[in-house]
């Protein structure tokens, strides 16, 4: 019988194979301490619906069927924003300039979630996501040729081999997961804001990897609901801006 990763082993390159592993392992973890899985895929709603099936249907017998459901509302990122808990998992299908989803990559860490990124093209920053899983072709196609159907039916087969190495299923020596954290260097743990100050110099309500938490934001000055932060020691020492910002003037 020809496995779904013979099929298309001309398909996976040594180093998407090495990724698709790594984000595998993660997976199986994640879902093996109770995360949910989160797909967005603004520009291609149907892979959305397919990851989503994939994770949570048990199609061969024995087989766990792990939480994962659909985001296909206008908003994806207030979607994810609602529905995501730390520990939980972000993936996105979808081109490395998709507004929605660049913006979603960039506050999840605050919410506490992995995340992934499939897509083709030109690849999105280093760093972007916890794992890319990236089809290097300028075809406008690929999105609708299987590949990356592919992609994902072996994340999804991996993962459940990794389920039957109950010892992978442990975690590393306790690795820094922050974008940047206070026992790192001094400059902070990502962090969204949700109510502002009730008044001049108050503190604001932030969201955060470890929670929700008042943090001091009087170096910042006025902050707004989804601004994001680093926070350092309860208190507020940068504002992060969006990228976008000046590229939509």
């Amino acid at each position: 019988m020809t496995t779904t990763a013979e099929a298309g082993g001309h398909l996976v390159d040594t180093d998407l194979s090495a990724d698709l592993a790594a984000a595998a392992l993660s997976l199986a973890r994640k879902f093996h301490d109770g995360a949910t899985l989160w797909v967005i895929s603004p520009q291609w709603e149907p892979h959305a619906h397919h990851v989503a099936v994939e994770f949570v249907h048990p199609v061969i017998m024995g087989k766990r069927a792990l939480p994962s459901v659909a985001l296909v509302e206008p908003d994806p990122v207030a979607q994810a924003r609602v529905a995501s808990r730390p520990g939980d998992i972000l993936l996105a299908v979808a081109s490395a300039n998709e507004p929605a989803v660049v913006d979603a990559m960039r506050r999840a860490p605050a919410w506490g979630a992995m995340t992934l990124w499939i897509g083709a093209g030109p690849r999105p920053p280093a760093g972007a996501a916890n794992h890319i899983l990236w089809v290097d072709s300028d075809d406008p196609m690929v999105p609708a040729t299987g590949r990356f159907v592919l992609m994902y039916h072996l994340l999804w087969e991996l993962t459940h081999v990794c389920f039957e190495h109950s010892g992978l299923l442990k975690p590393d020596a306790e690795e820094c997961d922050e974008t940047v954290c206070v026992t790192c260097s001094d400059e902070g743990r990502l962090g969204e804001v949700i109510i502002e100050p009730a008044e001049p110099l108050g503190p604001a309500l932030v969201r955060t990897a470890a929670g929700e938490e008042w943090v001091d934001v009087s170096v910042l000055g006025d902050v707004r609901p989804n601004d994001l932060v680093l926070v350092h020691a309860g208190a507020a020492i940068t504002r992060l801006d969006d990228p976008g910002q000046e590229a939509n003037r």
